[in-house]
């Protein structure tokens, strides 16, 4: 059984991490909100990574960074503290939590992080210029962090497109924006949080022991075709 620390697990892709680790790991969830479910194996801290001092936790096997955003706006209408937002966010916090959590993530058996990023830092899809940024750091730190742990930790990073959550609501609203988004990609379709978790529990697998560094695109084609 592997110690698993899930920064924003009660929603999204977070919540399909925990649900599909909770059997065979313990999980250790740090969320503003309380996860809809209890289980042996789930400790859960209300906290705000942002404001709050992170809860220690002794025994670290892998450290997985969920929160985002999707700010979508035309530049002209992006106030600089939506680009401070957005970075704080996905960038910040997740350094946050690598700071404070490496000393014991490095102790863990095959010790590895995941953070996240978006399609659309290669892409490039009007009115995502702020997430887009702040997720283009995200890429970096992953690249920059792999090189620098790379005999201790293993970092990488899943880059989703639209994927069908609570964050993403107002996109997928109604059934002809998710016909719409299912034509926009070129294998027809766009991602459910349990395929995002299959991933994510692939590369922190002992199957992945040799993959560190790295941007997954999981695009539904979107990015690797034109069509």
């Amino acid at each position: 059984m592997r110690n698993i620390v899930i920064i924003g697990g009660s929603k999204g892709i977070g919540n399909a991490i925990l649900l599909q680790q909770l059997e065979s790991n313990t999980v250790h969830n740090i969320s503003r909100s309380m996860p809809t479910i209890s289980h042996a194996n789930l400790m859960h801290y209300s906290i705000d990574v942002l404001q709050d001092v992170l809860p220690e936790i002794e025994s670290i096997d892998t450290l997985i960074y969920c929160p985002g955003s999707i700010n979508l706006k035309p530049i002209g209408s992006l106030s600089i503290d939506d680009f401070r937002n957005d970075f704080e966010i996905n960038v910040i916090g997740a350094v946050k939590a690598i700071q404070h959590y490496l000393p014991a993530l490095k102790k863990g058996i095959n010790p590895s992080a995941i953070l996240f990023s978006t399609v659309a830092v290669k892409l490039g899809m009007p009115y995502h210029a702020s997430i887009a940024t702040a997720k283009g750091a995200v890429e970096g730190l992953v690249k920059s962090l792999g090189a620098e742990l790379a005999s201790s930790v293993r970092i990488n990073a899943i880059a989703p497109t639209i994927t069908e959550t609570s964050l993403s609501a107002n996109i997928l609203r109604n059934d002809r924006l998710k016909e719409n988004m299912i034509e926009r990609h070129p294998m027809k379709g766009y991602l459910k949080p349990e395929e995002v978790a299959e991933m994510a529990n692939f590369l922190i697998s002992e199957n992945a022991k040799s993959i560190s560094g790295q941007i997954f695109e999981m695009d539904y084609g979107i990015v690797t075709f034109k069509m």
